[in-house]
C-alpha cells in the first residue's frame, strides 16, 4: 500500500488517550473519549494546522474483552495496520505512568519493522516526575527521547505539534489545494447497511462491517474521487455515521455520544443519504432519522438499501412476498408506503441500491451530485410571488379565529439552505400543514426535487407616526396601511405589496 507522506497515524494499546490526543491536536472533538477499552474501533481523520496535514485515530491494538465481539476486534486491528501502512508519520501512544507493558513492547516491535518515523508520545505525564515511570524503559523502545503530554490539559501539546511539522517537512511548492469535494453521510438506524455502502463507494473494505449493531461508534471522515462507468471523476467526501438510536435506547454514554457525533455528522454534510432497510420499510425510528435531516435543512437522498435481499425473497418464495406480483409492483408499493410516513421530505429521490452488488451505486452519487446543483437555484423574485399566489388560489389557508394566514410578498435571501422571507398579514396563522403545501408547490414548480425550504416569516405590524411621516415625506402619498417596521435599507420589499 503506498503511504501518504502527510498523514499522521496515532498508534498504541488501548485506553492509552489516543482519541483524547487525536481531539486535542484536531482542536475539536472528533473521537469519543472514553475510560472504556475499545470505544474507537475504525479509522476516524481529522485535517490539521489548516490542513497541512491528515491526522487519523485508530482503535487500540491487542484488545481483549467481553464487551467488544472477536471479529470485531480482529477487523478493528486491520484498520490500525492499515493506517500504520498510509501514514507518513506514527505517533506512538503509551502511559508515562503506567509504562511500557509488554503489549507496549510489541507494538514497538511493529512499528519498527513498518520503517515509518515514529514519534513516542508518553501521555498521562500530568501528575509531576513522581508519577511518570521507569524513564530508561521508554528509552528501550528504540524511538528516542519520548514527548511527555498530558492530552486532558494540553501540557506538552506545542512541542509535539512543532515535532510533528518538523517531521513531515515543508509543503510543497505547488499549492496543492484538494478539489472542491461534495460532502455526503450515510445516516439511519443501526445495521442497515451504513458502513457496508460507504465501503462500497470507496470501492475498499476501509470500514468496519459487521452483522453486529452499533459496530460504528464514531462519524468517520474520508475523502475519495469515485470513477463512473465513463471515466469521469467525482470528488466527495464521506462521513460515515453510527446508527442513530431513539434517545430512551441509549445504553450507555459511549452510544450517547456515538448518536451526536451522528447527529452533527448531518449539520456537516452537503447532501445526506437516509438509509433505510428494504425488508423492514419505514420504522418510527426511521422518520424520526429523516425528520432530524430536515431540521438541519439539508438536500435528502431516500437510499432502499439491501435491494438484492428483495429479489432472493422472489426467488425463495419467502412467506408474504406472495402479496406482491413481482419486486418491481413490491417497489412501487414500498414507495407509496415510504412516503406515507415521509410526507415531510417533499420530491425526495429514492434509490433502490444494494451495497452488497454494487446496484445504482453510481446512481446514487449522481442523485447526490443533481442536489447540491440544484442549492445553486436562484428563484426570480416575480415568479416566486407568482407562484405562491396560484398555490394559494388553488388552495386557500383555512381560517383561524375569523382570519386566514395571507402572504403579502417573498423573496428568496439564501440558497444553501434554501430560505426564503415571507412577508405576511399573521405570522402564527401558518399552519404546519399548510406550510408543508407551499414547500412542496414551490419544490415542484422550481425543480427543487429533495432540497428543503425555510420560510422565514415577517408579519405585520403599524409603524410607529414618525416612520409613517418620513415614509410619506420620501414617498409621497397616504401611508395608510402600511404596515412594515422598516421603511429604509431593505432592497428586496416593496411597501406597495403590503396594502390591504
Amino acid at each position: 500500500m503506498t503511504s501518504a507522506p502527510r498523514t499522521v497515524a496515532i498508534v498504541g494499546r488501548p485506553n492509552v488517550g489516543k482519541s483524547r490526543l487525536f481531539n486535542r491536536l484536531a482542536r475539536k472533538r472528533i473521537s469519543i473519549v472514553h475510560d472504556m477499552p475499545g470505544v474507537t474501533r475504525d479509522v476516524v481523520t481529522a485535517e490539521v494546522a489548516d490542513g497541512t496535514y491528515t491526522m487519523l485515530d485508530t482503535g487500540g491494538l491487542g484488545l481483549t474483552g467481553s464487551d467488544t465481539p472477536v471479529l470485531i476486534t480482529k477487523a478493528s486491528e486491520q484498520q490500525v495496520h492499515f493506517a500504520i501502512a498510509t501514514a507518513g508519520v506514527i505517533l506512538f501512544v503509551i502511559d508515562a505512568r503506567e509504562g511500557v507493558t509488554p503489549l507496549d513492547d510489541r507494538i514497538a516491535a511493529l512499528l519498527r519493522k513498518s520503517k515509518k518515523p515514529v514519534l513516542l508520545v508518553a501521555n498521562k505525564a500530568d501528575g509531576g516526575k513522581e508519577k511518570i515511570a521507569d524513564i530508561a524503559e521508554f528509552y528501550r523502545l528504540g524511538f528516542g527521547e519520548p514527548f511527555y503530554i498530558s492530552a486532558e490539559h494540553g501540557n506538552g501539546e506545542a512541542e509535539l505539534r512543532t515535532a510533528v511539522l518538523a517531521k513531515l517537512g515543508p509543503l510543497p511548492a505547488e499549492d496543492e489545494r484538494e478539489d472542491e469535494r461534495l460532502h455526503i453521510c450515510f445516516v439511519g438506524r443501526p445495521n442497515v447497511g451504513k458502513s457496508s455502502l460507504s465501503n462500497r463507494v470507496l470501492k475498499s473494505n476501509r470500514l468496519i462491517v459487521s452483522e453486529v449493531a452499533g459496530t460504528t461508534r464514531d462519524a468517520v471522515e474520508l475523502s475519495f474521487v469515485f470513477k463512473t462507468r465513463e471515466g469521469k471523476l467525482w470528488p466527495f467526501k464521506l462521513i460515515d455515521t453510527a446508527g442513530i438510536r431513539t434517545a430512551t435506547k441509549l445504553s450507555s454514554s459511549v452510544e450517547y455520544f456515538a448518536r451526536l457525533r451522528s447527529l452533527e455528522a448531518i449539520y456537516q454534510s452537503d447532501v445526506a443519504f437516509m438509509v433505510l432497510d428494504a425488508m423492514d420499510g419505514v420504522t418510527g425510528q426511521d422518520k424520526a432519522i429523516a425528520g432530524e435531516i430536515i431540521k438541519a435543512q439539508k438536500p435528502i437522498v431516500i437510499v432502499v438499501n439491501k435491494w438484492d435481499l428483495v429479489h432472493e425473497a422472489f426467488r425463495s418464495k419467502m412467506p408474504g412476498m406472495h402479496k406482491y406480483k413481482s419486486a418491481r409492483d413490491f417497489r412501487e408499493k414500498f414507495e407509496k408506503a415510504m412516503f406515507a410516513e415521509l410526507f415531510f421530505t417533499p420530491g425526495a429521490p429514492v434509490m433502490f441500491v444494494s451495497a452488497l452488488t454494487g446496484h445504482e451505486i453510481e446512481r446514487m452519487l449522481r442523485n447526490a451530485r443533481a442536489l447540491s446543483q440544484r442549492l445553486e437555484t436562484k428563484i426570480p423574485t416575480a415568479k416566486l410571488n407568482a407562484a405562491i399566489i396560484r398555490l394559494a388560489d388553488r388552495t386557500p389557508p383555512h381560517a383561524i379565529g375569523g382570519q386566514r394566514f395571507k402572504i403579502y410578498y417573498a423573496t428568496q435571501t439564501s440558497n444553501r439552505p434554501f430560505r426564503i422571507k415571507v412577508f405576511c398579514n399573521q405570522e402564527r396563522n401558518l399552519t404546519e400543514s399548510y406550510r408543508r403545501y407551499l414547500e412542496a408547490g414551490l419544490v415542484k414548480e422550481f425543480g427543487l426535487d429533495g432540497c428543503p425550504i425555510h420560510f422565514d416569516l415577517i408579519g405585520k405590524k403599524k409603524l410607529p407616526v414618525e416612520q409613517r411621516l418620513a415614509y410619506r415625506k420620501a414617498h409621497g402619498g397616504s401611508v395608510e396601511g402600511v404596515t412594515k417596521d422598516k421603511v429604509k435599507g431593505d432592497d428586496d420589499f416593496d411597501p406597495a405589496l403590503l396594502d390591504d
